[in-house]
């Protein structure tokens, strides 16, 4: 369990630590997130609102359900493909970028895989 906590600090940690560079600077990616969704009229607003439910997801109580974790994962995901279908890929080619996303992905797949391993492994309760 302990081992999970952990996992999940460091996919969250990530996911926030990305950086989409700007005109002048770069942002973290979670700014970017709260940022757009309450700005109004943007093309944007509906994908950054779902990658903040996708991240409100794992505080919840839920989130210990398997479904739950992939849910969140394609949730927080989709903001991310939107930038990357959006912009010239040649833009995303930093470390800043790549690095916490390569983490985010890695250990949140590990998460999701040792949740249904636990699962499969669980002990049966027969009635």
């Amino acid at each position: 369990m302990k081992k999970e906590k952990i996992l999940k600090i460091i996919s969250l940690s990530s996911y926030s630590l990305i950086i989409l560079m700007g005109q002048m600077i770069g942002i973290p990616f979670i700014f970017w997130l709260i940022w757009t969704s309450f700005e109004f009229g943007n093309n944007d607003q509906i994908f950054a609102i779902l990658g903040l439910i996708g991240l409100i997801l794992n505080f919840t109580k839920y989130y210990k359900r398997t479904i739950i974790k992939i849910m969140s994962f394609s949730l927080m995901l989709i903001p991310i493909i939107r930038r990357l279908t959006e912009i010239p890929f040649e833009k995303f080619k930093y470390l800043a970028f790549q690095i916490p996303l390569i983490i985010f992905i890695i250990t949140t797949i590990i998460l999701i895989l040792t949740s249904i391993w636990t699962k499969k492994n669980a002990p049966q309760h027969r009635v």
